[in-house]
């Protein structure tokens, strides 16, 4: 389907307002678009969890929605988001607005809804917010693929995944209780280091569940600059890497939102 065939509601919290893209009737699954926004391949994974009986949010927090991602768009998309206090692309230890907005929607989405909670996929620019949506209980299915921020300049930031101490308890509680965490990235991706899973699995432990795809493979044709694991370079034959974290996620969502 199109993105014409979502409709459009408008929400606004503590002074930020967004158009959120929303189609489907089941259990929610709040989608948080990459880099350059919601293009038709970030569509186009949003309709295959409404094939699976469920439905989605998806907020255009930046971009024009709807057109095909280019890296002249991306890289005009990251100049602005850069200087934007809504995202704070550099901090290690500092929830930024727009994690507080979208912990807001993901509480009206729950309360619409219903069950026991929502899920959440996060994408590159968006990948690492599902950790901050732990904070809440609404959430109880984050995904996170490439999460890539706080962009990673230094050591210190390689291994960060952008909370403080505090924050990083309280998540790791959510998760012994039963809310475990679904990462992707592949492994030469030098947006998402290694270290940031890393220390996904030291604070989660065995309920972080981190899916690294090799890059480059020149088995599978996967580029050393593969970054998109659900979209831009998703390879959608049965059999492929990319395809496999692709249902893995599928059934992630589906077996918490729908087989319960």
């Amino acid at each position: 389907m199109a993105l014409i065939d979502y409709r459009i509601e408008s929400f606004t919290n503590e002074g930020i307002t967004h158009d959120v893209h929303r189609r489907g009737e089941g259990p929610c699954v709040l989608v948080a678009a990459e880099v350059p926004g919601i293009t038709p391949k970030v569509t186009a994974f949003a309709d295959r969890l409404i094939e699976l009986g469920m439905s989605v949010a998806m907020p255009s927090m930046f971009g024009t929605p709807g057109v095909e991602g280019t890296n002249a768009r991306a890289m005009r998309v990251i100049a602005r988001s850069c200087v934007s206090r809504e995202f704070h692309c550099l901090a290690t230890s500092d929830t930024a607005p727009a994690t507080t907005w979208l912990r807001a929607l993901s509480k009206k989405l729950h309360s619409e809804h219903g069950g026991a909670g929502i899920g959440f996929v996060g994408m590159c620019f968006t990948g690492g917010f599902g950790l901050a949506m732990m904070l809440d209980d609404a959430v109880i299915a984050p995904v996170l693929s490439q999460p890539s921020q706080p962009f990673p300049i230094g050591a210190g930031r390689k291994a960060s995944v952008g909370l403080n101490d505090d924050e990083l308890s309280s998540i790791a509680r959510r998760a012994e209780q039963g809310c475990a965490v679904l990462g992707l990235r592949f492994t030469n991706d030098s947006f998402v280091p290694g270290e940031r899973f890393e220390t996904l699995r030291r604070v989660l432990g065995e309920n972080f569940i981190g899916v690294e795809i090799t890059s480059p493979d020149p088995e599978f044709e996967i580029p050393s600059d593969a970054h998109s694991v659900l979209t831009e370079h998703l390879v959608d034959e049965p059999g492929h890497p990319t395809k496999d974290a692709l249902d893995q996620v599928l059934e992630f969502l589906s077996s918490r939102l729908i087989d319960v």
